[in-house]
């Protein structure tokens, strides 16, 4: 009986590690998008991605048909969402840092744009996912386009085409 358990033991700790050098990549550049640090200097995306992959790995038996790429993002979200988005409610302002593009943005803002942008999950998917009205992501993924598009006192950001000057 302990053989079994020590082996099934080995194979979730196998599988883990699988899918962690998989998706881990993709999933700090999702953290160090939300928490709008330098990606060479990252170390509140460490931290709230190693939490999500602690919470997946605990959970990791019981995943069964689920993706565990979803799930950790959905962890991800979520202690991002805890952690800095009840924060900025709570204060009603947020830290502008120096440097990134959606360093201006306001926490619920990154979080939606990131979902729905670079993740790709749908409007519905996020707002389900968030516990928000599709109205209310479309709202916040609207806003944050525009200020990464148009921030504050300047011009909109238009991207050079090669070959062709400006005038």
């Amino acid at each position: 009986m302990r053989e079994r358990s020590t082996s099934r033991g080995a194979r979730r700790d196998r599988e883990f590690e699988a899918f962690v050098a998989g998706a881990a990549g993709r999933l700090l550049q999702t953290a160090t998008l939300l928490t709008a640090e330098p990606p060479d200097d990252n170390p509140g995306a460490r931290r709230l991605l190693t939490g999500a992959l602690a919470r997946t790995y605990a959970s990791w038996d019981r995943l069964r048909d689920e993706d565990p790429y979803d799930r950790t993002r959905r962890n991800l979200a979520t202690r991002f969402a805890r952690g800095t988005w009840s924060r900025y409610g709570a204060l009603g302002r947020w830290r502008r840092d120096p440097g990134g593009v959606l360093a201006g943005l306001s926490p619920p803002e990154r979080l939606v744009l990131v979902l729905r942008l670079y993740e790709g999950l749908a409007e519905e998917q996020t707002a389900a996912l968030l516990g928000l009205s599709a109205e209310r992501v479309r709202a916040l993924c609207m806003r944050a386009a525009t200020t990464v598009l148009r921030p504050p006192g300047g011009p909109a950001r238009v991207a050079p085409v090669a070959g062709v000057s400006p005038s």
